[in-house]
């Protein structure tokens, strides 16, 4: 028996749909992992945008690389407080599977394109993939009873455990239920996957986070603060030395508030200063080997300060035993918070605020738009067999534009920009 798992019940290892284990010896989680490592999801995000967008850089992130970098953040704090590793690598490899094309730019315009029925989310495009859109497993044809009455013979998507379902959203609510905003774009669950929704977070605190989760949220802002503000200085669109400037730390601290709303910009010109203080923060970067390293030894020492501040915090809270599901939530001071916002600041400020980005991601908002139009309009024989299914499937207009929506959050930024091209022709 793995030595964290005896600390998960058999309602944390419940699959949606029950199913033996094809060869004895691996654990629930080991198996979650699996699934969402050999996914079609998760490769599809080789070709998604993380800050630069895939083929415009010789070495650029990409959703998956984040993903694969979060996920080994993820699981080694969550291993040092006592979660099962396996379980916290698998909610980080799955949080972002729901994000479109272009990123957070085809997440606006799909949400714009969706108005009618629902709105999107990445998050919640998420929980869709793992529960119904990536087939592996498909509900009984003859299913009986409340639990699996929206699915008798149709797909249960990747069918994960409770538990991994739960550590995987980030945003447990549906639209407009955000626990103390409601006015929140952000949500978990569309309305027609609540009654799997609802099953994996049976017995669960109404709007809580799963400790699981708390792990792989911090994990997913120290990967991509630390590492969007490497590619940053790699490219040359950072100058270290300009963050020392008045000015420019008046507008970076502007932008920081975004992250951290009500801050004072003293406490943000703080953190900054914390961080500039370190010897091992760049002066500037040249491109040579010794440059390079240097970069390398940033973005290790700023994941050691942020996963080590946080460890310490949850454990002068918790104390020192295993740590798992609502036991605990994961503690990380507000000092720690701010330095990790200054840096998000930084990434959106001399990376993606650029006017050649900007340029871009209109063009890709049209792309996305005239994509929703041209294919919701047209013969549903364009969308791909699985979503042409789903679309002869639809009992209203709305569950037929979800089909659509579906399809165009499935694609990656390439074949978005084919698929239009071919659609408009």
């Amino acid at each position: 028996m793995d030595r964290y798992l005896d600390h998960y019940d058999e309602h944390a290892e419940a699959r949606w749909v029950p199913e033996p284990d094809k060869r004895p010896g691996r654990t629930a989680f080991q198996r979650d992992r699996a699934r969402v490592l050999h996914s079609a999801a998760l490769r599809r995000l080789a070709g998604t945008t993380q800050v630069v967008a895939p083929m415009r850089s010789d070495f650029p992130r990409t959703r998956l690389t984040h993903s694969l970098e979060c996920a080994q953040v993820g699981r080694e704090l969550g291993a040092a407080l006592g979660c099962d590793p396996d379980l916290v690598e698998t909610a980080c490899l799955a949080h972002d599977l729901g994000h479109p094309p272009f990123g957070h730019t085809g997440e606006e315009a799909l949400d714009q394109a969706a108005e009618s029925c629902g709105g999107f989310e990445g998050n919640a495009q998420s929980l869709r993939i793992l529960t119904r859109l990536e087939p592996k497993r498909f509900a009984p044809a003859d299913a009986a009873g409340a639990r699996l009455a929206p699915w008798p013979g149709r797909s249960v998507g990747l069918n994960l455990t409770r538990a991994a379902l739960d550590a995987a959203t980030k945003y447990p609510w549906p639209r407009g239920a955000h626990p103390s905003d409601p006015g929140s774009a952000k949500f978990g669950v569309y309305g027609d996957d609540l009654p799997v929704f609802r099953w994996l977070r049976s017995g669960a605190p109404q709007g809580r986070k799963c400790f699981e989760a708390t792990v792989m949220d911090w994990s997913d802002d120290v990967a991509y603060s630390t590492h969007d503000v490497e590619d940053g200085l790699y490219a040359g669109h950072i100058d270290a030395a300009a963050l020392r400037s008045p000015g420019e730390r008046a507008e970076l601290f502007k932008v920081a508030e975004r992250y951290a709303p009500g801050t004072e910009p003293d406490a943000f010109g703080e953190a900054l200063d914390r961080l500039q203080a370190q010897e091992w923060w760049p002066r500037g970067y040249d491109g040579s080997p010794r440059g390079r390293a240097g970069l390398k030894d940033l973005t290790s020492q700023l994941i050691g300060r942020f996963c080590l501040a946080a460890e310490r915090a949850t454990r002068a809270r918790y104390g020192p035993g295993r740590l798992s599901r609502y036991e605990a939530e994961l503690v990380v001071p507000v000092e720690v918070r701010l330095e990790c916002a200054v840096l998000k600041a930084v990434a959106v400020r001399y990376v993606m605020q650029r006017d050649e980005q900007a340029q871009l991601r209109a063009r890709q908002r049209i792309v996305i738009a005239e994509l929703a139009e041209r294919l919701a309009a047209g013969d549903p024989a364009e969308l791909d067999p699985v979503f042409a299914a789903q679309y002869d499937r639809a009992t209203d207009d709305a569950g037929a534009l979800r089909a659509v929506i579906d399809q165009i959050a499935s694609l990656t930024d390439a074949s978005a920009l084919a698929w239009h091209a071919r659609l408009n022709g």
